[in-house]
């Protein structure tokens, strides 16, 4: 399948890579393709900058943010929740309508430092205000529950445990079920349409502050039913 990640921090490079291990022909897409590879310094994370790691994955492309979403059938936002809907907007309504769209954002507001609040919630979430601005994508919240590691190989962790999906299309939910199953997920609960991702959503305070408890974001929820 043809798959565009739209955001080249350190989700978007682990979805691109283990989608690319998996026989995906996928492009990130970015603001500006040579300002990013231009960039030599770590990012805030200490992590290393995207151009060292695109070395390593030759055969993934680079792409303005409309080129990517073009190119793709399915299209991923691993993009941080505060840019959103504007990186959604410069990849283009044609350019995403009728497709699935993977939304992993989350509304944190880092504003007033750590830990992070939320700038919406309980009412309304991201991903229904993803919906709303492009109705014509079909959103699935997924993966925002757990890090980027972890999100595309769940095995490591060395247990089982679970991820959600929302959404208001069935086929797309189906779908984007499918490939989390192919990257070793076992335990996915669907749990509605997209009003549902608000839980998610605000799961994200109890993450928080469990890396803290814990000093590590190697973890996740297991749902025991």
């Amino acid at each position: 399948m043809k798959i565009a990640v739209l955001g080249t921090g350190m989700v978007g490079q682990a979805l691109a890579g283990r989608l690319s291990e998996l026989g995906h022909d996928v492009v990130v897409g970015t603001r500006d393709p040579e300002a990013t590879l231009g960039r030599t310094e770590p990012d805030g994370m200490g992590n290393p900058p995207f151009s060292a790691w695109h070395q390593q994955h030759p055969a993934i492309g680079l792409a303005p943010f409309a080129d990517a979403a073009a190119a793709g059938e399915l299209v991923v936002n691993a993009t941080g929740g505060t840019t959103t809907l504007s990186v959604l907007e410069q990849a283009g309504a044609d350019n995403l309508a009728g497709k699935v769209l993977i939304d992993i954002s989350n509304p944190l507001d880092f504003s007033n430092g750590f830990p992070p609040t939320l700038f919406v919630k309980d009412t309304d979430s991201l991903g229904e205000q993803v919906q709303r601005a492009f109705p014509e994508v079909r959103v699935v919240k997924t993966l925002n529950t757990l890090n980027a590691n972890l999100m595309v190989r769940p095995k490591d962790l060395g247990a089982e445990s679970t991820v959600f999906v929302s959404g208001d299309d069935a086929t797309a939910k189906a779908t984007v079920t499918e490939l989390l199953q192919s990257f070793g997920h076992t335990d996915v609960i669907d749990l509605g349409d997209i009003s549902t991702a608000r839980g998610t959503e605000m799961l994200l305070p109890v993450w928080l502050r469990l890396m803290g408890a814990l000093e590590t974001p190697f973890f996740n929820f297991k749902i025991v039913r």
